[in-house]
């Protein structure tokens, strides 16, 4: 009865509110028609390279031998690249260079939402700044476009908000309804209330305890590397040269004649990968480098004062299992204030994020105290009846975001909230903050001001409504005519098609076979993801360079799980290396390299300091004699320590046969001093931490414990991860 009155009370202020807001979402609807129509009119715009895209070295020489471009944008990010796209769109000649690849900085470490911002709502209607409100518009509208020109990479997901008071139903309730009606005609689905028992039947892992009930609403959720990749490549089939690993190394300027003033007319640049350096002049330079924003600016103007103020954001990965296949969940007022989503993701759980000030890095490292708050936050939502386990983190990473202040503002200390675009003395646009969602309105606004300053003829942006690579072709059946026509799994096949979109084709053409029954074609990377071996030959068609490119940015398979990553490095390095023709010195630093990006980069620094912190002192000395009567069962000789020689006599006296690389595998990650060997010290340590839930499903513990037990398996025993935190 009380929850009835709760909701019937919302719905006084609700009719009001939809009144207020009628207006104008009738002129914001006809605006944006007039501007599709103008789309519509102006008919399909051309796509020189619609059939095979420009190869690396093709693009690099266009820049060479290019005499002028209009544009040239420093930076590959999803602004960068939007830029890219707006301009070429507008028959503008377009260059695009980026230091490292696309979207491996801010843009491919996010919570993968493209969202409006319910935060900056409340903010918005508590404080009446119109500002924040427009943000919010912008981005509603903007979230509803990408949802339509990127259907493969995005989807609409529901987002539950628990209550546990009662008063806070209407409020709750009141907040979500504006969000959906400042979203107007773009609103992808409406919200609603729901029962306790309705919260707990859709998401049965909440806690249950004082749950009152819950509000459901909607956002969007994309692969935001693919997202980011989509639109480079989208402009380079448009003609626009685009190319990663090349940096600008300094600033080219020419001195008006009359007036010796300097202005900025392009960029001595760097190939990353082969050193060589060459010129490109553009007409307009555009600065759109994310957290660098000032090393840019610098480069114009040492003098010119800084306004990025980088912010780290940490997100964690944890199994599927933690969240229902389709619903999300928002923790809106965490301990200290901030903001924690928690959502399914490419079939793990994501969670996220921390805000925490940073200072600007190429290379940004989780932290362990921030991997621990996220950890505890997750905690007071879920039932006690769901233990949240250190040892379950299977990836987690830092992204940092760029907040800036307004160097045209008077108060140059207040962050802006917005975006900033900015143009110098010398003609250099720099366009800065903003969110991963309004990128396309972002790059609308800074080509206008490119070319009304640089005088450059080009008409409207032509970008709303414009697919994206791979989206054109894409329906939601697309997969069932993968299966059948080249004989791929089904669970493949739905990830060729969800990350491919109408592409994916291309990608099953070059699938090798598999000499089984079924599948037919397309052998896995590694067993638990349907990441197949031809993604990495198509990989270098979207310009990986690296191997890092690939287990990061084209799949996914380091921000899902760090050691089925390192597990597939030495294969994809193998095909890499055959399609570029590297040595064998190049395969070996390859190796290295993205080995160390997992490491440092996607937690597993985290997880070795975690295994290396915990001491044996809360193992009773029973349990130390029942783990030390374990290990000698495989060290005969009492030497203190055990090799996968030790390991690989023990399991052929019980039959059991497993690859020399997959144990060699097993016992490096215990092996903390890295040495070869695992000694007495470091299994109880590992036994330790498998008991306190730091490290969870350890494929040595499990090994030595099934071995211990004299199972009498046949066949080769299975050490595939169900868990395997890092």
């Amino acid at each position: 009865m009380a929850f009835r009155k709760a909701v019937k009370g919302t719905l006084i202020g609700g009719g009001a509110v939809a009144s207020a807001f009628g207006l104008s979402q009738l002129f914001e609807y006809r605006k944006n028609q007039a501007q599709l129509a103008y789309v519509e009119a102006q008919g399909e715009l051309k796509v020189p390279f619609k059939d095979a895209l420009p190869t690396r070295e093709e693009q690099l020489s266009t820049l060479k031998n290019t005499e002028e471009f209009d544009v040239l944008v420093v930076g590959g990010g999803a602004t960068g690249s939007g830029c890219a796209l707006d301009a070429v769109t507008r028959n503008l000649k377009t260059a695009l260079v980026e230091r490292s690849d696309f979207s491996s900085g801010t843009s491919s470490r996010s919570t993968k939402l493209i969202h409006g911002g319910v935060r900056y709502l409340q903010k918005a209607i508590m404080k009446l700044d119109y500002e924040q409100y427009m943000m919010v518009k912008e981005a509603l509208h903007e979230r509803a476009n990408l949802l339509d020109i990127a259907p493969h990479l995005s989807a609409p997901l529901p987002i539950m908000l628990p209550v546990y008071k009662w008063w806070q139903l209407p409020y709750y309730w009141a907040g979500i309804k504006m969000y959906d009606l400042v979203a107007g005609t773009y609103c992808l689905k409406s919200s609603y209330v729901l029962s306790k028992s309705k919260a707990l039947e859709l998401f049965p892992m909440l806690k249950k305890d004082k749950l009152v009930g819950a509000i459901v609403y909607y956002d969007g959720q994309h692969n935001d590397s693919r997202m980011n990749l989509a639109i480079a490549l989208t402009a380079a089939r448009h003609g626009a040269a685009i190319a990663n690993y090349t940096e600008v190394v300094h600033l080219l300027k020419k001195a008006d004649p009359e007036t010796g003033k300097e202005t900025v007319c392009g960029a001595l640049c760097r190939d990353v990968v082969t050193g060589q350096e060459f010129d490109v002049r553009a007409k307009c330079v555009i600065n759109a480098t994310g957290p660098f924003t000032d090393s840019l600016r610098k480069m114009d103007n040492q003098k010119t004062a800084k306004i990025c103020q980088p912010s780290a954001g940490v997100h964690i990965v944890i199994p599927g299992y933690y969240s229902p296949d389709n619903m999300g969940l928002l923790d809106p007022a965490t301990s200290d204030g901030r903001v924690i989503f928690f959502l399914p993701w490419e079939k793990m759980t994501i969670a996220g994020t921390t805000d925490t000030p940073t200072e600007v890095t190429a290379h940004p490292i989780p932290m362990e105290e921030d991997i621990n708050f996220i950890l505890s936050e997750v905690r007071n939502y879920l039932s006690p009846d769901v233990e949240v386990r250190r040892g379950d983190v299977l990836a987690a990473w830092s992204g940092i975001r760029p907040l800036v202040t307004d160097p045209n503002s008077k108060d140059t200390q207040s962050i802006c909230r917005n975006h900033v675009v900015n143009i110098s003395d010398s003609g250099l646009i720099t366009i800065a903050g903003g969110k991963w969602t309004t990128y396309r309105s972002m790059a609308e606004e800074t080509l206008d001001v490119a070319v009304k300053a640089h005088n450059l003829s080009a008409g409207p942006s032509r970008t709303v409504g414009l697919m994206l690579e791979g989206g054109k072709d894409w329906t939601p059946t697309l997969y069932i005519r993968l299966v059948q026509d080249y004989g791929l799994e089904n669970e493949v096949a739905q990830h060729l098609a969800a990350t491919y979109g109408g592409r994916a084709f291309e990608v099953a053409k070059m699938a090798r076979v598999t000499g089984k029954r079924w599948p037919i074609v397309g052998k896995r990377l590694v067993s638990e993801f349907p990441y197949i071996e031809s993604e990495v030959q198509y990989a270098i068609k979207e310009y990986a360079c690296t191997a890092i490119d690939v287990i990061a940015r084209r799949t996914r398979l380091g921000f899902l799980n760090v050691q089925a990553a390192d597990e597939g490095l030495p294969r994809i390095v193998e095909i890499m290396g055959k399609e570029l023709q590297w040595s064998e010195q190049k395969k070996k630093e390859e190796l290295e390299a993205a080995k160390q990006f997992l490491y440092m980069e996607m937690g597993y620094k985290a997880r070795s300091e975690q295994l290396s912190k915990t001491t044996i002192t809360s193992l009773t000395l029973g349990e130390v004699q029942r783990y030390k009567k374990r290990f000698y069962k495989f060290d005969k000789d009492s030497k203190g320590f055990i090799t996968t020689l030790d390991v690989q006599q023990v399991l052929e006296k019980l039959g059991i046969q497993i690859d020399e690389n997959a144990l060699h595998e097993i016992l490096s990650e215990v092996d903390l001093n890295k040495n070869g060997q695992v000694e007495l010290d470091e299994f109880l340590q590992l036994m330790t931490a498998v008991q306190r839930g730091q490290i969870s499903d350890s494929r040595l513990a499990i090994l030595m414990k099934t071995a211990e037990e004299g199972l009498d398996l046949r066949g080769p025993v299975s050490v595939d991860r169900s868990g395997g935190g890092v």
